[in-house]
């Protein structure tokens, strides 16, 4: 169940429930060196608003309105697909770790090696994983992909990940069955770092993503320069990266954790050139509380925008596919043109509670671009992301949230959450007669 309080833009329709479920069944055979795995998915969307998409600027008042637009304009929808089909070959050559992948498959950045270190492998679960290809996972219908991943290397040497593929559709939309006319191809080297006894990861990695669907692409050109001939041109971009990861265990103040991530872009975007790039640094520190055992942590992000909408460059940080919720827990915004000055405090009372607190302060890295929202392409025919001018101005909002996971028993979960966004200079300009907006949701997650 999802309940929204959008930003107000009357008469439309800005505060709204509505629920959503998804249920998978998976079939797997297993052999010594290779297995076959079949997933069913079936997802449903109910009461989804019909009155949540205004007109202009203001556009889908939440994800709701997201929901509506995708499945047709219908407030319920539901489908049944195969959301995984995938044959993989395993300890190749005769080495441990080695795997070969062909089929629907899940593919998410940075995770191609999972640390035995727990802090080590949580970073790269919560702050390196999604960030520019996932699966989409907060939404019902969620994202694959088509295509071949091949492994080499495990977690205590140095791991060489080469993948290609075209995702699928769904997200939003309950039909996941199709493709889409859109590919990546991935590649990474990920190294486990030991400095003394204080674990660490380097990785370097490269992704190419080819977008050739005849959809005017959203960015701050005006549009009718978006809908003539380079609504036809394809966007090629080549993303270049790397992150490090480093824990220091100290034998009277704790553990502390560093985290850095970059990204430069280059290619063409339609007719236009592409230059980005997007950084983030991040600290942490898990006093030696047992009874709690909180976590403290601090980060900076910022992503480039474009500040000239009439020149022959386009210069906005593109996410290509990611999951944005990983990011931006109330995802009203995404790591497009933005600058995240954030704050996290964890706490983990037992085994089977995680509270989760989050502050962040957002503005835009360009006051000539847009305010970004959305995930990536997952129909053929609209783009994926949603743009809102800036109109000047940098100051995009302040936002506070609470989440509470709870593992009632070994096969049923329970997660709350809830968040108040406080709309600065940009909300303002779209959205006079609301500035604030909440969102919360209660999920329950059962296996059988």
């Amino acid at each position: 169940m999802e309940a929204y309080d959008w930003f107000a833009a009357p008469p439309n329709d800005n505060d709204y429930a509505f629920a959503h479920s998804v249920l998978r069944v998976n079939f797997a055979l297993g052999r010594k060196n290779w297995g076959l795995d079949v997933e069913l998915a079936q997802p449903t969307v109910l009461g989804a608003p019909d009155n949540a998409i205004a007109p202009g600027a203001a556009g889908q008042l939440g994800l709701g309105g997201s929901y509506y637009a995708a499945n047709g304009k219908e407030r319920n929808a539901a489908y049944v697909f195969p959301s995984k089909f995938f044959l993989r070959f395993r300890n190749l050559g005769g080495k441990e770790g080695n795997r070969l992948t062909l089929g629907r498959f899940e593919f998410i950045d940075g995770t191609e090696v999972t640390p035995k270190d727990r802090t080590l492998a949580a970073l790269k679960t919560m702050r390196i994983a999604h960030r520019l290809l996932g699966n989409f996972g907060f939404s019902v219908t969620g994202r694959s992909a088509d295509g071949v991943d091949l492994s080499l290397g495990g977690p205590r040497h140095a791991n060489i990940t080469l993948a290609a593929a075209r995702p699928t559709r769904g997200v939003f939309q309950t039909d996941g069955l199709g493709e889409l006319d859109v590919a990546w191809e991935y590649g990474a080297w990920t190294q486990p770092i030991t400095l003394g006894k204080n674990p660490g990861e380097l990785r370097f990695f490269a992704i190419g993503y080819q977008d050739v669907r005849a959809v005017i692409k959203t960015d701050n050109r005006p549009l009718a320069v978006r809908q003539g001939a380079d609504r036809f041109e394809d966007i090629n971009i080549g993303s270049f990266g790397a992150h490090y990861l480093q824990v220091v265990n100290t034998k009277n103040a704790g553990e502390w954790d560093f985290l850095l991530w970059g990204v430069g872009q280059t290619g063409t975007w339609g007719l236009q050139e592409h230059r980005a790039g997007a950084g983030a640094i991040e600290a942490g520190w898990q006093p030696g509380a047992k009874a709690i055992k909180p976590w403290f942590r601090l980060g900076y992000f910022i992503s480039s925008g474009d500040g000239n909408p009439s020149d022959n460059r386009h210069e906005t940080f593109f996410q290509l596919l990611p999951t944005p919720r990983w990011y931006a827990r109330y995802p009203f915004y995404n790591l497009e043109n933005v600058q995240d000055v954030s704050a996290t405090a964890i706490f983990r009372p037992g085994t089977k509670w995680n509270v989760r607190s989050e502050f962040h302060n957002l503005s835009l890295a360009s006051r000539q671009d847009f305010w970004y929202q959305g995930g990536g392409a997952f129909q053929p025919h609209t783009f994926g992301y949603i743009g809102r001018p800036a109109n000047g101005h940098r100051a995009l909002a302040n936002l506070v949230d609470c989440s509470a996971d709870y593992q009632v028993r070994r096969n049923f979960a329970v997660s709350l959450y809830f968040a108040q966004a406080w709309g600065q200079s940009v909300v303002r300009a779209i959205y006079p007669s609301g500035t604030s907006s909440q969102f919360g949701y209660a999920e329950f997650t059962y296996r059988f």
